[in-house]
């Protein structure tokens, strides 16, 4: 058999294209942080993950800007060897005393952190344990690792101790959950969760890709549950609420300078640009200088929250900014997508295997900087489609 015979066998695409209803790789005009636009015509972005709004910001725009001027576009190399920057080292400096940690360590995407941080320390006789609704770079970074790995159900602590009590007590353990899970807005529950992993010497990691910014006065879950201390790792994404491209990794400095040795998707990738870099400073300051920022994306999550649930809406168990729309069903979920979007909203479609069968979704999220106007016509909108839709 040709090995290309899957593509020209690949009918999914191809077919919600010729039906109209192909919802990814949009190409916009312009992204403008609480609006894009999308052949001329203007849309509420509601699928966003620029939580804070700091792609706009004009201090973080300035710090990309000179950036480059100094440093030019790129370094060109790992950091392993010539691309190591003293920036980058300011800005690990600092992202460790943001998340309350000895040390931190830049990767160039947020996936690089998880694949890079989990497979150098998860080996072979050693055991990962993952909340099955992990993003998929935990996912990736456990089967790299050539680990075991066992999965509990999704925030189901009661199967997670099950999970853990059945595991020798030999084999190094890591356990791996998102702090603030991106596709339905619920929360990892760090109170019953560490004490459990302590009781079994389980190693905890959270993912703080979408709960940067958003929790714990923006420095993340942990935070949020006034629990930095029992957690070993941290990582983050800089694609979110920094506003910029990369990730870290933060915890105690001998375990992150043991991922900084042997962290194949560090040593082996150019760094970040000085750009992003620069863009990632620049978004620090603006957090610690204007905390209210968090406050209002948590109002505007609330907001909408309300407003969807008085709608009819399912919004699932949502406890942030990030807020799903439960369907239920594929061409559903596709078609209210389109409506959405003619109408003036961009949402996002999830489907299987991003969420579990049954639970197709639109997924929504909301900025600090939505104004209440845009809000307001947001929710007008949705009525009118999920009226025309049967929703609600």
């Amino acid at each position: 058999m040709d090995l290309f015979q899957k593509t020209i066998d690949f009918e999914t695409a191809r077919q919600a294209r010729a039906d109209g209803t192909y919802p990814y790789f949009i190409p916009l005009d312009r992204n403008e942080g609480t609006e894009v636009v999308y052949q001329g015509k203007r849309i509420i972005m509601c699928g966003s993950n620029n939580y804070l709004g700091l792609t706009t910001h004009p201090k973080v725009r300035e710090a990309a800007i000179n950036a480059i001027r100094k440093y030019g576009t790129s370094c060109t190399g790992s950091r392993f060897l010539n691309g190591n920057m003293t920036i980058i080292e300011e800005l690990e400096e600092k992202l460790a005393d943001w998340v309350g940690k000895e040390a931190a360590l830049v990767f160039s995407t947020g996936m690089q952190v998880n694949l890079g941080t989990i497979s150098s320390l998860v080996g072979r006789r050693d055991i990962v344990i993952l909340d099955k609704e992990d993003h998929a770079s935990i996912v990736d970074g456990a089967i790299l690792s050539g680990g075991k790995i066992e999965r509990y159900r999704h925030n189901d602590v009661e199967h997670l101790e099950r999970v853990l009590r059945s595991l020798p007590e030999e084999p190094g353990k890591l356990l791996v959950m998102d702090g603030l899970f991106s596709m339905e807005g619920d929360i990892a529950p760090l109170p019953e969760i560490l004490p459990l992993a302590q009781k079994f010497g389980a190693r905890v990691m959270v993912d703080d890709a979408h709960a940067m910014g958003v929790l714990g006065g923006g420095r993340g879950t942990a935070a949020h549950f006034g629990m930095t201390n029992q957690v070993d790792l941290i990582m983050s994404t800089f694609s979110k609420s920094f506003a910029s491209i990369g990730g870290f990794v933060a915890g105690d400095f001998e375990v992150i300078d043991f991922v900084k040795h042997h962290a194949r998707s560090l040593i082996f990738s150019a760094s970040i640009p000085p750009a992003n870099t620069a863009t990632v400073l620049a978004a620090l300051e603006v957090m610690e200088a204007e905390p209210e920022l968090v406050e209002t994306l948590t109002q505007n999550g609330d907001f909408m929250r309300k407003g969807l649930k008085q709608l009819g809406f399912d919004t699932g168990h949502s406890e942030s900014p990030i807020i799903p729309i439960i369907i239920g069903d594929d061409a559903l979920t596709f078609k209210i997508w389109r409506d959405l979007f003619e109408a003036g909203v961009f949402v996002n479609p999830v489907i299987a295997p991003a969420t579990t069968p049954g639970r197709q979704l639109l997924r929504t999220s909301y900025m600090a900087t939505h104004t209440e106007d845009q809000l307001v016509k947001v929710l007008e909108i949705f009525e009118k489609v999920g009226k025309a839709n049967g929703l609600t």
